[in-house]
């Protein structure tokens, strides 16, 4: 008579001549990867598909705008003069946003701030349009400045959900900064096809719907919002130990992207390949993406400023290889391996940085505290175009590729000075993460 089998009993059989065995044994659930488990976080995936969308017009607002003053106004310094007062007033009015963002809330703030945004860039295209005087697209452009840091209040709200979870916290932080190459990446593209096969407006109409249609989307989603902070406790994030520091290096960070971008295109320009060094400058863009799930999928060892350190010095490692390919091959092709293998060192350095913005930034103040770091970056940004422009125009596009290296030494050498002088910056390494 058969007997039953237990849960961890192997029934035998024979088949003609082949003897069969079956494992009863039950069978330990797989555990969830790290993303698996991150967007489980009740309310995760909703604002996260808003904020991309909200976000991919980043990549757009700047190629679009070049396309469409260049094209009809004849002059590319005109073109770049305006990004350039853009960028200029972003820099002034994003802080001040994302302080209202802290004190009154995400829905209250984000929402009308992007109206006003969507109103300046309706405002250029009308401008560009209808051949008005040049001081208004200066004008239009400017008001696009209160655009809200949609990728500083995706983070701010990963902080909130997974307060004491600092290994989901690093995660999120991950897929934050390959969100953010993501976009970079593909907003370009996305912006030179609408703008070449359609009309020279479409590419800034475009961004505009998918910024607001994004933001509203993001801030409808209400139970994942941080709470307002009307009074914050803390200090403003600019006084607060060791922001300062963390403005510098992003700074030097900034300049590594403004310099690489200018300079890999005068190169791909001089090789007869210009249309190619957005697809170039893709490949970079794809590694740190890469490289940023990647880093976001393990747990780095040891303290944050120490952690900083080496991404910074592999990324000054890394920014060489650029100039190696440049200097030795000439070939475009090589070089776009180079950046693509360079570009894996800029995610890991950018989600180290954030996080320790994050814990630096007093409670209540926390997208103040990362939209100052991104006007860091975007002040590196500018700084790092000019000097890249400079050395192309006065010595080699080869050459150019020497500043991205210099920035990203830069970089390294404000953090070894306060790894090892700024103990105030250890000592709150540990503290409660926000």
């Amino acid at each position: 008579m058969p007997q039953p089998t237990s849960g961890d009993t192997r029934l035998f059989t024979v088949t003609s001549d082949t003897l069969v065995a079956v494992d009863f044994t039950p069978r330990a659930p797989r555990e969830p990867g790290p993303y698996r488990r991150l967007f489980a976080v009740p309310g995760a995936r909703a604002f996260t598909a808003g904020n991309l969308l909200a976000r991919l017009p980043m990549g757009m607002f700047g190629v679009s705008a070049i396309v469409m003053i260049a094209g009809s106004r004849g002059s590319y310094a005109l073109a770049g003069a305006v990004t350039a007062t853009g960028l200029a007033a972003t820099a002034v009015v994003a802080p001040w946003t994302a302080r209202l963002v802290d004190r009154f809330g995400q829905a209250r703030i984000a929402l009308p701030a992007t109206l006003i945004a969507v109103l300046g860039s309706l405002a250029l295209v009308l401008c560009v349009r209808y051949d008005a005087p040049a001081w208004t697209l200066f004008a239009a452009y400017a008001a696009t400045a209160t655009t809200p840091n949609t990728g500083g209040m995706s983070r701010a709200r990963w902080a909130h959900l997974l307060k004491g979870r600092p290994d989901a916290l690093h995660t999120a932080n991950s897929f934050e900064q390959a969100a953010d190459e993501l976009c970079f990446m593909l907003g370009p593209v996305l912006a030179a096809v609408l703008c070449g096969t359609f009309f020279p407006e479409a590419g800034t109409l475009t961004g505009a719907v998918l910024l607001l249609t994004g933001v509203a989307l993001f801030t409808a989603q209400r139970s994942t919002e941080p709470p307002a902070v009307r009074r914050a406790a803390g200090r403003a994030p600019l006084r607060a130990p060791g922001i300062r520091p963390l403005l510098l290096v992003c700074l030097a960070t900034g300049g590594v992207f403004g310099s690489m971008e200018v300079v890999t295109i005068a190169f791909a320009d001089g090789q007869g390949h210009r249309t190619a060094a957005g697809a170039v400058l893709a490949l970079q863009a794809a590694g740190s993406c890469v490289a940023g799930l990647l880093y976001g999928a393990v747990r780095p060892a040891g303290s944050m400023w120490p952690r900083l350190l080496w991404c910074l010095a592999a990324m000054a490692a890394l920014m060489t290889l650029p100039l190696l390919a440049a200097a030795l091959t000439g070939s475009l092709l090589v070089l776009a391996g180079a950046l693509l293998v360079a570009g894996m060192a800029t995610a890991p350095t950018m989600v180290t940085t954030m996080t320790l913005v994050q814990r630096h930034t007093p409670e209540g103040r926390l997208n103040e505290g990362m939209t100052l770091a991104v006007t860091g970056l975007l002040g590196g940004i500018a700084c790092g175009s000019a000097a890249g422009g400079w050395i192309v125009e006065h010595v080699s596009a080869t050459a150019g590729y020497g500043v991205p290296v210099a920035a990203a030494l830069t970089a390294f050498t404000v953090a070894g000075t306060l790894l090892s002088f700024g103990s105030s910056n250890r000592s709150t390494d540990h503290r409660p993460h926000h």
